[in-house]
């Protein structure tokens, strides 16, 4: 395994971090590392790994908190590494969205087994969506138009699959915003503003676009 997987690794230790980092690019994984979970948030939101490695204690917070913000719109895997080894830590994990749970300390070779284990999963979900020339794929939260890689972010990929979902009708704000960020639209048509700004863009030359409707929402549909 390893072809073309890009794997982030969310951990404060360095030396685990250069552990890790040093064998899954012996078998191949393209890394990108977060020491925080600010780091984290801002590599997720640049492009969305195929599978994430995720600490619990981290300088500013939980983990907990990524992977709940993570499962609001995805299903990418998480194998979770903690110095927390209760039965009840294990639980929470798992509730909160992640995969497998792996406490600290562990052995490198069943860090692999396990990591490997999930992305084999992955990589047979039959989960692939083709709609004309674009490929989405959930578990990853990549999207391809006529091959080329869009590089979206989790909300772009999000935002993109609702729109193909209702192509060439008018979607509501509210509606989207419950969708993708899981809650009651509050006043914060900003965020769902940007979000369309920037995959309108990643969208440019595709031969589709994201017409706006003052008032009513955002029309996917061919240019």
């Amino acid at each position: 395994m390893g072809n073309n997987w890009y794997l982030l690794l969310v951990e404060d230790d360095p030396m685990v971090q250069a552990n890790n980092r040093k064998l899954l690019e012996r078998r191949g994984y393209t890394i990108k590392q977060a020491f925080t979970l600010a780091e984290a948030r801002a590599i997720i939101a640049d492009e969305a790994p195929h599978a994430i490695i995720l600490d619990i204690q981290l300088p500013d917070g939980s983990g907990l908190d990524l992977l709940r913000e993570v499962r609001a719109t995805s299903t990418v895997p998480v194998l979770m590494l903690t110095a927390k080894s209760t039965l009840e830590d294990e639980i929470k994990g798992l509730e909160a969205g992640g995969d497998r749970y792996l406490p600290k300390p562990y052995e490198l070779k069943a860090f692999l087994s396990n990591l490997e284990a999930l992305l084999r999963r992955a990589s047979m979900t039959p989960e692939a969506q083709v709609h004309g020339p674009f490929r989405l794929e959930p578990a990853s939260s990549t999207a391809y138009c006529d091959g080329k890689n869009l590089m979206l972010s989790q909300k772009e990929f999000a935002l993109l699959q609702q729109f193909i979902q209702h192509i060439d009708e008018v979607t509501g704000v509210e509606y989207l915003y419950e969708k993708i960020w899981g809650q009651i639209l509050n006043n914060d048509v900003g965020a769902i503003k940007t979000q369309v700004s920037k995959l309108r863009k990643k969208l440019e030359g595709s031969g589709y676009t994201i017409t706006s409707f003052r008032r009513e929402g955002y029309c996917f549909e061919q240019e």
